[in-house]
């Protein structure tokens, strides 16, 4: 979809390879392929929605971007900083923006932000942990 770029410009080869990454992976949540998702996260992968009581595990973020789930639309990714641990740990911090199909059939917008962390599996990355969720949400 959309990402702003400024911040990316500066990203060095490996910080760009992630963010790459990241932004793949919101396109599989947009066309809400699960099994893609399956191998991208790790089995003991864990994650914190702001707002929510408490984290969740593997199969809720799997299923967070399953056909149950309202369709996203359109998005817009602002990375504001990802970090690269010994060419092993990943640290991206983003904010995005959303319009997401409502049950009626009508278009809601959101925003928020997200924290995610990597582990370097062979030449790609694998997702153990997020942080983050929808704006006002506390």
């Amino acid at each position: 979809m959309d990402t702003k770029d400024r911040e990316a410009r500066h990203f060095s080869h490996e910080q760009r390879e992630l963010w790459e990454h990241v932004t793949a992976l919101w396109e599989v949540a947009r066309r809400r392929e699960t099994g893609p998702v399956r191998k991208l996260l790790h089995r003991d992968y864990t994650g914190w929605v702001t707002g929510l009581d408490a984290p969740h595990d593997y199969e809720a973020a799997v299923a967070s971007v399953g056909p149950g789930t309202p369709q996203v639309l359109r998005y817009r990714l602002m990375p504001l900083k990802v970090t690269i641990f010994f060419h092993e740990v990943g640290v991206v911090h983003y904010s995005y923006e959303a319009e997401v199909e409502t049950e009626e059939g009508g278009v809601k917008p959101i925003a928020g932000r997200w924290t995610e962390v990597y582990k370097r599996r062979g030449s790609g990355w694998l997702m153990i942990a997020v942080s983050g969720g929808p704006d006002g949400m506390r």
